[in-house]
């Protein structure tokens, strides 16, 4: 992956061009919350905006993003079908949903949030649907291991674009990064700060002054230089400008597997294979 500015783009298996940095709008609170952070992360320069029909909040991403003076087809947003709503008709419905929520005619980017166990195939389909009648521009999926992207596989017939994984310095899969780049699936990054819980990390912290960045852009830098898309979230605008100040160093070939062997197999959600939600 090329990496080159804040407007940088990776280039999906369709042609599709998907900026490799976002802002993840988990937790951040429909209204004047989600709204100020969308614009703060538009005036810094993203060009990504990834929410979720669960987090409750697509109203105020459309929102801002409605008020803002760039033009809709300049801001990618992706959305996702959460698991209550899994199957063909009612992903479907789900869809439609959040495209009015979101004020907006088509979406950028749509996954299957979690794989719900006799559910995810149907679902996926309805995407391909969707793909087809030119309603989304990317689909793809999320918290897939290798072994669900197999299952998806034997029925799909347009590959999924993304797997939106947990991915952090104390969980980097590397089978399963390896897997999906083999398959032409793009790897991205939610909770690529662990929720805050990175700061706590001292071999992060001896490379600070080494770069003179603060742990957040190291970790941020890292997932690009892996060919890691990432989203980080935050509401706060010095954090968010902060967060895209990634783009004037790079990271020795070295410290990027000192980073790579800081992983534990540590989730900081749920495990892919055990959820009930």
């Amino acid at each position: 992956m090329e990496i080159t500015d804040i407007h940088g783009t990776v280039t999906l298996s369709n042609g599709v061009k998907m900026p490799y940095l976002g802002l993840g709008v988990f937790k951040s609170r429909d209204g004047a919350e989600v709204m100020n952070a969308v614009s703060y992360a538009l005036e810094a320069g993203y060009r990504h905006i990834d929410t979720a029909a669960v987090y409750r909040n697509e109203a105020g991403v459309g929102e801002a993003i409605k008020n803002h003076p760039l033009d809709r087809s300049e801001v990618f947003i992706t959305s996702k079908v959460w698991n209550s709503d899994q199957g063909y008709d009612s992903t479907i419905k789900a869809f439609y949903e959040s495209l009015e929520r979101l004020g907006t005619d088509y979406l950028d980017l749509y996954l299957v949030h979690w794989p719900v166990a006799g559910k995810f195939k149907d679902t996926y389909k309805a995407l391909e649907t969707l793909y087809e009648e030119g309603k989304v521009k990317a689909i793809g999926v999320s918290n897939f291991l290798a072994h669900h992207l197999d299952e998806l596989l034997e029925t799909a017939k347009i590959s999924p674009m993304v797997n939106q994984i947990e991915y952090h310095p104390h969980l980097t899969q590397p089978d399963l990064i390896q897997k999906c780049l083999d398959l032409n699936i793009r790897p991205e990054a939610w909770s690529p700060l662990m929720q805050g819980q990175i700061f706590d990390i001292k071999d992060l912290q001896k490379l600070t002054n080494k770069y003179d960045k603060n742990v957040a852009q190291i970790v941020l830098r890292w997932n690009l230089q892996k060919g890691v898309i990432t989203i980080p979230k935050s509401v706060n605008r010095q954090r968010i400008h902060s967060n895209a100040d990634i783009f004037d160093f790079v990271l020795s070939d070295e410290d990027v597997k000192h980073i790579d062997h800081l992983n534990q197999n540590q989730r900081v959600g749920a495990d892919p294979d055990n959820f009930n939600f």
